[in-house]
């Protein structure tokens, strides 16, 4: 049984300003620090070094609570802050992991939102989000609203080995219907992509398929980056779980981002198959960084970023 560190923290702000020009919006709304879904890939993990923790298995079982972040945003948003542009909340830890069904600090973030009118897009892994569709829906009344669901394997050992507590893959792909049935804007991150785990053609398409069967809206793809922070934690869980990988992964991965002729490979393998579910083609984006581990435009249902 993991045993779990509940943090409580003050805001000294919430809503925070994307300086980065590639994003697909302009602020970004993080509820939480510290995950316990404990994906092994989470970009993540790096921010826990901020606050002077490791970026191991502390990132799961040391969650801080940003409990007055509806007040705070809500004190922002009335001096002026806002100033135009979409707000994305979960851009580096899952909005809606378990810690959410208790705390509601998402919900009440989205009720500061639809209040304001403000466009959101939010990316979590959880059907938790089903919850809170009476504001998505609110939201989607007067402005933009969307929902981005992860996922990158149906594999049952692959998921459960690379992340140990995320809801079932199944589960997200029902949650898109759901959304999708309610009337919000919904897709499918395959985020983030593992070479020679997630990557064959029999993999990409269960996930199209399964995608396309819940009237996704759009998908977006991406391969798995490791910074230098990240990489060693999930170098030690590929070598408990799939030892064979690990050679590999480190002649793919001398740095942050894959090698650019496996890129490519897999470019030309996922494209076709985009086009085949509907989906369009890839366009090249800039590296990821650390706002989001994905880029995607929610604005076009046929668009899909490819962030390397």
């Amino acid at each position: 049984m993991i045993k779990r560190h509940i943090l409580r923290m003050k805001s000294k702000t919430v809503l925070n300003r994307v300086t980065t020009p590639v994003m697909p919006f302009v602020w970004s709304i993080n509820p939480y620090r510290g995950c316990a879904h404990g994906c092994a890939f989470c970009y993540a993990r790096g921010t826990h070094s901020y606050i002077g923790m490791r970026a191991d298995d502390t990132f799961r079982t040391h969650l801080f609570v940003k409990e007055d972040a509806p007040a705070v945003l809500r004190r922002e948003l009335s001096k002026g802050k806002w100033k135009g542009g979409s707000v994305a909340i979960g851009t580096a830890t899952d909005p809606y992991q378990p810690l959410e069904k208790q705390q509601r600090i998402t919900r009440g973030i989205l009720e500061v939102l639809a209040l304001y009118r403000i466009p959101a897009t939010v990316t979590t892994r959880s059907p938790l989000v089903l919850r809170d569709i009476d504001l998505l829906q609110e939201l989607n009344r007067y402005t933009r609203c969307s929902v981005n669901i992860s996922v990158n394997t149906l594999d049952v050992n692959v998921w459960r080995a690379i992340e140990p507590e995320s809801p079932h893959p199944k589960e997200r792909f029902d949650t898109v219907g759901k959304l999708r049935a309610a009337g919000i804007d919904t897709g499918v991150f395959i985020a983030p992509v593992l070479p020679f785990l997630t990557d064959e053609q029999t993999v990409l398409e269960s996930l199209l398929q399964s995608a396309r069967k819940a009237d996704a809206s759009f998908i977006s793809v991406s391969l798995l980056r490791l910074k230098p922070e990240v990489k060693t934690w999930f170098f030690a869980q590929l070598q408990n779980c799939f030892p064979d990988r690990v050679p590999l992964y480190r002649s793919l991965y001398a740095g942050t981002y894959v090698d650019e002729r496996y890129a490519k490979s897999f470019r030309e393998k996922l494209n076709p198959l985009l086009e085949q579910y509907g989906y369009g083609k890839t366009q090249l984006s800039a590296a990821a960084h650390d706002e989001s581990d994905f880029l995607s435009d929610t604005r076009s249902p046929e668009q899909l970023s490819f962030a390397l």
